[in-house]
This record gives structure tokens, sequence and C-alpha cells, in this order.
């Protein structure tokens, strides 16, 4: 591979990498901002176990989510001074925003809230919490900005003297359409990854034998939760994400054929099912469409024209000069669907969840503990799938229509230098990997309220008749529930 090919698998591994914590830190800090007011609201002291229990996880994917966030950054001066020299006047902004005020908002009312307890007023530490959901917000929208930049530029000028983009109009920039549609897309994704992670926690605890009934009766509040917000959360996902492609197909109509596998322009357009092309991905052999739909999703109209590659290429080639306008079409299709299964298999598995509260003596099943050890994967790899889709699909443009991906890697840069990063950096991100899954399967494991040094969920036969009896339902003392626990924090 050349240098190109280098850079961009760095960049790549680096963001999904990244991208595994950001989600989860936006939706866990609001449901536990939630749980939080929940227990001031109403007194039930499950709901203090929960907020502390899953606050532990939700300190430890922030601080990765920090340490792996700077390291991307970096990949701007490292292999793409290029590209940094001719947009940095746009960029800049946006990062220094995100940088100072959302980063430093969030680390500061983060550190305000762990260190807190018993010692602010109960209100105030409550809105360190929510301060921190919100600074999280901020930084993520900040950086769909950029992003929604480099798919649709808007707000700028091109000096023909220095060949360098400038802002022009900051607030062009921050109402971007591409940065709203994004905005609103991601953060429901956000709180889907966040739901999945409590529900799959919750109903882990649940199926194992040995907690105690207060303990378990605060894990179905927590698995009730969890479902509930990826349910609500993938009604937004999928709301937005219409939304979204109706948007592309009329900025960015090529990245919309490539993720459907449409080489000839058609109206209307059936959706693919199935596509099968060459090897090269350049020609369809054999396809399996459901009529109309795709003309719906594009552009709202059962009898919409959804343009194809073919034709697109040749427009662009007019535009743009000689070249190859057209994405890895089998990475963006499949892509696509990927990102859709897996969100579209975590809400069925929340919406089972539900029913499965209704009926405790299922969560016996065997087959419970493992499915829960799955479900937070799930919005993590549709993230993942969803991002490599955004950015895979813009190819070959770093900024459409202005700057290409293969001008952008740094001057003077050998391939040899990117082996030896790609290569380090893949490997400290392993370390980092192992770490994390090992922090969070062991703070996970651990019940509400236990000291470090009490056995885990599941080990031991003390308490199993309470266990019993919560998850059947038959709990002797009512108040069992909310009676007040010791917390290790």
């Amino acid at each position: 591979m050349g240098v190109v090919d280098l850079a961009r698998w760095q960049f790549g591994i680096t963001t999904v990498y990244h991208f595994l914590f950001v989600p989860l830190s936006i939706g866990l800090s609001a449901i536990i901002a939630g749980l939080q007011t929940t227990w001031l609201i109403t007194k039930a002291e499950r709901y203090l176990a929960l907020t502390k229990f899953f606050g532990k996880l939700f300190i430890v994917n922030f601080a990765m989510g920090i340490v792996t966030g700077l390291i991307q950054e970096f990949q701007f001066g490292m292999n793409w001074s290029a590209y940094s020299r001719f947009v940095g006047d746009v960029f800049g902004v946006p990062l220094a925003i995100e940088g100072l005020l959302a980063f430093f908002l969030e680390a500061t009312f983060l550190g305000l809230w762990v260190f807190g307890w018993d010692r602010l007023p109960k209100g105030v530490h409550l809105a360190c919490i929510w301060l921190v959901a919100i600074g999280t917000q901020i930084s993520a929208y900040v950086i769909l900005m950029v992003n929604a930049w480099m798919q649709h530029p808007v707000g700028y000028r091109l000096d023909p003297a220095t060949g360098r983009i400038e802002l022009t109009d900051f607030v062009a920039l921050l109402t971007n359409p591409t940065a709203v549609e994004a905005g609103l897309h991601t953060a429901a994704a956000c709180f889907l990854t966040g739901g999945a992670l409590v529900a799959g926690v919750a109903f882990w605890h649940l199926a194992r034998p040995g907690a105690p009934a207060h303990v378990l009766a605060a894990f179905r509040s927590a698995a009730r939760v969890g479902c509930s917000v990826v349910l609500v959360a993938a009604l937004g996902v999928a709301i937005t994400g219409d939304s979204m492609m109706k948007l592309m197909t009329s900025l960015q109509p090529m990245k919309v054929a490539a993720a459907e596998g449409l080489f000839h322009t058609e109206q209307p357009a059936g959706f693919s099912l199935l596509t099968l092309g060459n090897v090269a991905g350049d020609r369809e052999l054999w396809s399996f469409r459901v009529p109309e739909v795709l003309s719906f999703l594009a552009t709202g109209s059962f009898s919409g024209k959804v343009e194809g590659i073919n034709p697109l290429q040749q427009q662009y080639a007019a535009t743009y000069g000689p070249g190859d306008y057209v994405p890895n079409v089998p990475v963006t299709y499949w892509s696509f669907r990927l990102m859709i299964g897996f969100g579209m298999l975590a809400a069925f598995l929340a919406l089972v969840g539900l029913l499965l509260l209704r009926r405790p003596e299922l969560l016996a099943n065997r087959w419970v503990p493992r499915v829960a050890l799955a479900v937070p994967f799930l919005p993590l790899l549709a993230n993942s799938f969803g991002w490599l889709f955004t950015e895979g699909g813009r190819q070959p443009w770093l900024a459409f229509g202005l700057f290409k991906t293969a001008d952008g890697v740094s001057p003077g840069t050998t391939a040899w230098q990117v082996w030896f990063s790609l290569l380090a950096f893949t490997a400290v991100y392993a370390v980092l990997a192992v770490v994390e899954f090992g922090l969070l399967r062991r703070l996970a494991r651990h019940l509400p309220g236990a000291a470090e040094g009490d056995p885990p969920a599941g080990g031991g036969d003390s308490g199993g008749g309470d266990a019993r009896r919560a998850r059947d339902g038959d709990e002797a003392d009512p108040d069992e529930a909310d009676r007040p626990m010791t917390f290790a924090y």
C-alpha cells in the first residue's frame, strides 16, 4: 500500500477505536443524570445505587475516550498536514471551542461530581452531572460541525493567493444542515448505545443467582430504563436517518447510489435487499430489490428519480475534471446495511427484554446472560459501520468538491514512517482495549453498593432464596427494594 492508503488506515483505526467510547459516554452520562434525578425525587435507594454503579463504568469509559481522542487529533499534524494547512482556518474555531469550552466543561464538572458526594448540596451535585451530559452533547456537535463541513462545505471563501480556505460565516458553519441532521442522528444513536449497556449489564445480573432481593429489584429498574431508552432512541435513529437520507440524496447523490449498488438511474428505484457485483465492485451481476422503496427513502415520493453511479461519474468528471469519483461500492453498500441491521437487532432485543420483565421466570433461561453480554456490542458495531459508511461514501474527497484525499497527505511522509506509527498505535490501542474491557468487566460484575472484597454476582448460594423471590416478583417486604445500602465509591 502507498502512503495515502496507509494514512487512511491509521486514521480509520484511531477514529473507529475512539468512536467506541464517545457515544457510550454521551448516552451513559444522560442516563446517569436521569437516575440521580429520580433518586432525588423518589428517595428510592435503588436509584442511588444504580447511579453510583453505572457512574463507575462511565468514569472509566470517559477517561479512555479522552486519551484516544487526543491521539486522533494528532493525525492532522502527523499524516495530513497538507489538508490541515488547506482547511485550518475553518477547523481552528470549532476545535478550539470543543477543547476550551466543551472539554473543560465536562472535565471540571465530572470532577466535582466524582468528589462531591456528601460534600456538595444534593441539587448542586445533581447539576454537575447534568452539565457533564450537556457538555458531551456540545462536544459531539462541534466535532460533527467539522465533519459536516467536509461533507458539505459552507460559509467559506477560497483565497486564490494562498490556496487556503478561509471561514467567512461561522453561523453558516454552525447551522450547516448536514451538521444539524448528523447531530440529531448521532445523539439518538448515543442514547441507544448507553441504554444497551445499562440493559445488558442489568439482565446479566438478573439472570445470575446469588444477589439479594433488593439488588435484583434495582437491576429490574435498570433493565426497564435501559430497554425503554433503547426503544425510544431507535425510533429517533430511524426518523433522523430517514431525514438524513433525503438530505444526502440532494447533496451527495453518489454516496446514496453506492449505498444501494445502483449503477444506473432509475425512476422509480427499488431498495436493494441483496445485490451481488463483480470482483471489482463496478458492475451489478444480480440484485433483489423491493420496488419503489428507495425512491421514497431518497426523495419522499414513490415515483422519485434516483441517480445511478455511472451517470454521476460522468457528471463529476465533467465538473471536477478527469478522475475516479466512485467510492468503494462493496464497503459503502455493506457498511450501510450492517449499520441498520445491528441497530435494528438492538431495538428488537430491547423489546424482548421488556417482555421478559413481565415473565420473570423466563430469566432463568441459560441464553439470557449470553444475549445480555452481546447487547451492548450491537450499537457499538452499528456506530462503527455508520462511520465507515459516512466517511467511505465521501471518497475520493476530504472536503467534498474542494480537496481530494490523495492531496492531503503530509509532504515528505514515507510509507515506512506511516507503517511504524500505524503498528505502534495499533499495539497501544490493543493494550488499552484489554485494560478497558478488564476494568469494565470487573466493575460490572460487582453488585451495587458491594465493597471491593465482596464476591461478585453469581458467587455462592447466599441470597439465593431472596434472588428467586425477587426474580419471581414475590418479595416478602414491599419496601425491601428501597432499603438503605452500603456504598463503595
